[in-house]
C-alpha cells in the first residue's frame, strides 16, 4: 500500500477527509481539477466553493442541521469552525462570506505539510465510454488504478466531470442517477427600493429556549436580530407576479435533464405551476410579520438574505430558477421593492449525480464491491453543504483507521451523523437524497407531543452519545 491517501475533489466533503487524514499524521495527494477545468456551475478556482445558498441553516440544537453542526464541532470539523469564522449576519442560522470561506478552506489545506493539492481532473482521456472498458477487461480506468495501489476517497460531488462520472459509472456497476439543483439570484442591496422594504426575521418566535440564543450569540458574535430584508405583496401585486412567473420562459433542457426535479431545491417556477397558493405557504408565506406601510399582514413576503461581510450583496430567498436571464429581470422586478434592482448573479440550474448509496456503500460510505475505494459528499446522496462536511469527516476518519488497521469507526444512529451514514447504506429501492432531519433519528421511549421538547430530547440524546464516542477513540 502506498504512503498516502488520494482524495479526488477539493469541495466541502473532499477538503474535510483530507484534513482529518492529514491532522493525524498521513499524507495525502488531494486532486481538484480547478482552476484548469470548471463545471458549468463552478467559477471560484479556490477550494471548498459554495454554489447555491450561502447558508448552513439554522445552529439552534433542535434543529436536525443545527444539532449536526453541532456534532461537528465536538468532533473538529474544519469546515464548520471556517464558517463560524467567516459567519454572517442571517438571524438563527449560520450564513457565510461565500468568497472568504472558500478563501479560507484554501488557506488552510495548503498550509498543511501533509497535504498536496495537485490541480488535475482525474478520467482517462481514452475512455470514451463505459462499453470500451467492458469489451477489454484488462484495461483499467484511472480511478481503477489509483485504487489497486492505495485508498481512494471520491468526493467530486454532484458535478461529477463526464471522463469521471464514466469511470464511476463501470466501478459501481449502477447506472447514474440524477437530479437537479437550482441556484438563486444575487443582487445589490443598494438598489433595493427600502422605502417599500424593511428589516426582520420570520422566525422570532419560535427562539423559545434562551440557552440556544446565548449559545448562538457567543459562537457567532453579537448580531442585529433584522437580519433579512422582506418585501411586502399585496394581493393584487401577488397574483400579477405569479401570472408572469409561470408563463416566463425558462432555459431549455436537455433530454439527460428532463427527469424528475429533486423537492429539496424546486425551482420557484416549478413550484408556482402547482398552484396559485403554492409559494405563499412556501417561500412566500407571510407569517410572523406586519407591513409597516400598512400595519397589517402582507397578502406574500419575499425575503433577501445577506450574501457577504460588507452586506452589500443579497440573495433571493427560496428563488431558486431555471429562467431565462432576461425573464429574471422582467419577472423579479415585479416584486414591490425591487422595480430597480441590480443582479450580480443570475440564477441557474445544473445537473447533479449521485450513486445509489443504499445499495453499493456501508455505513462507513465504504464501496462494498472495493476495499481501497470510499465515496463522500452529495455524490453520495447526503444532500446539502453540512451534510457533505459530515460524510467528509467519516471518510476521513475511518480511512485513517483502514490505514493503520484499526477497528471502523461506526456512528450509533442516534447521532445526527451516524443517522445519515445509516440512511444513505440502508438498501432502499426508492432511494434519493436525504438532508439531516430528526424522522431518520430512532424514536425516543414514550411519546412525547410538543415537538420543541422531543427535538430538544432527540439532540441531547445525540450529543451524549457522541461523548461517549470521543472518550473511546482519540479524535
Amino acid at each position: 500500500m502506498k504512503d498516502y491517501i488520494n482524495v479526488i475533489g477539493g469541495g466541502l466533503a473532499g477538503c474535510e477527509a483530507a484534513y482529518q487524514i492529514a491532522k493525524r499524521g498521513i499524507k495525502v495527494k488531494l486532486y481538484e481539477m480547478k482552476p484548469k477545468n470548471f463545471s458549468a456551475a463552478h467559477s471560484n478556482p479556490n477550494l471548498a466553493e459554495i454554489v447555491c445558498s450561502n447558508s448552513l441553516k439554522s445552529n439552534l440544537h433542535t434543529n436536525a442541521c443545527g444539532l449536526l453542526k453541532e456534532e461537528l464541532r465536538l468532533l473538529d470539523s474544519l469546515l464548520i469552525r471556517i464558517a463560524d469564522e467567516t459567519a454572517v449576519p442571517a438571524g438563527q442560522a449560520l450564513a457565510v462570506d461565500r468568497e472568504k470561506f472558500t478563501k479560507r478552506v484554501t488557506e488552510e489545506i495548503e498550509k498543511i505539510e501533509n497535504i498536496e493539492v495537485i490541480h488535475q481532473e482525474v478520467g482517462n482521456e481514452a475512455v470514451n465510454n463505459i462499453d470500451d472498458i467492458l469489451i477489454n477487461e484488462e484495461r483499467y480506468s484511472e480511478l481503477e488504478e489509483m485504487a489497486r495501489c492505495g485508498i481512494v476517497v471520491v468526493s467530486t460531488g454532484p458535478l461529477t466531470s463526464d471522463k469521471l462520472s464514466k469511470e464511476i459509472a463501470q466501478i459501481t456497476g449502477q447506472d447514474k442517477l440524477y437530479f437537479y439543483d437550482a441556484a438563486a439570484p444575487i443582487l445589490e442591496k443598494e438598489s433595493i427600493d427600502m422605502n417599500i422594504a424593511f428589516w426582520g426575521e420570520r422566525y422570532e418566535q419560535e427562539r423559545e429556549k434562551e440557552e440556544d440564543i446565548e449559545t448562538w450569540q457567543k459562537r457567532i458574535g453579537t448580531q442585529k436580530e433584522e437580519s433579512y430584508i422582506n418585501l411586502p405583496m399585496n394581493q393584487e401585486e401577488y397574483e400579477a407576479f405569479w401570472t408572469a412567473l409561470v408563463n416566463a420562459e425558462i432555459v431549455t433542457l436537455h433530454e439527460f435533464e428532463k427527469r424528475e426535479i429533486f423537492e429539496g431545491c424546486m425551482p420557484i417556477e416549478v413550484m408556482a405551476k402547482r398552484g396559485k397558493d403554492t409559494l405563499r405557504f412556501g417561500p412566500l408565506k407571510p407569517v410572523g410579520f406586519t407591513d409597516p406601510r400598512t400595519g397589517r399582514r402582507p397578502y406574500a413576503i419575499v425575503q433577501l438574505r445577506q450574501d457577504n461581510s460588507e452586506g452589500n450583496l443579497f440573495n433571493m430567498v427560496g428563488f431558486q430558477t431555471n429562467l431565462k436571464f432576461g425573464e429574471q429581470q422582467r419577472v423579479f422586478s415585479m416584486i414591490p421593492g425591487l422595480q430597480n434592482v441590480e443582479f450580480v448573479k443570475y440564477g441557474v440550474m445544473h445537473r447533479n449525480t449521485y450513486i445509489n448509496s443504499s445499495k453499493l456503500l456501508d455505513n462507513t460510505y465504504h464501496l462494498k464491491s472495493n476495499p481501497n475505494i470510499y465515496f463522500a459528499g452529495q455524490l453520495t446522496g447526503v444532500e446539502g453543504y453540512v451534510e457533505s462536511i459530515a460524510s467528509g469527516l467519516v471518510v476521513g476518519l475511518n480511512v485513517v483507521r483502514q490505514y493503520l488497521e484499526e477497528e471502523k469507526i461506526v456512528f450509533p444512529e442516534i447521532t445526527m451523523i451516524g443517522a445519515l451514514s445509516s440512511y444513505i447504506s440502508t438498501e432502499n429501492e426508492n432511494f434519493q437524497p436525504m438532508n439531516a432531519n430528526f424522522g431518520i433519528l430512532p424514536s425516543l421511549e414514550g411519546r412525547i407531543k410538543d415537538k420543541k421538547l422531543r427535538y430538544t430530547k432527540l439532540a441531547d440524546r445525540a450529543l451524549e452519545s457522541l461523548k461517549e464516542i470521543l472518550q473511546k477513540y482519540d479524535k
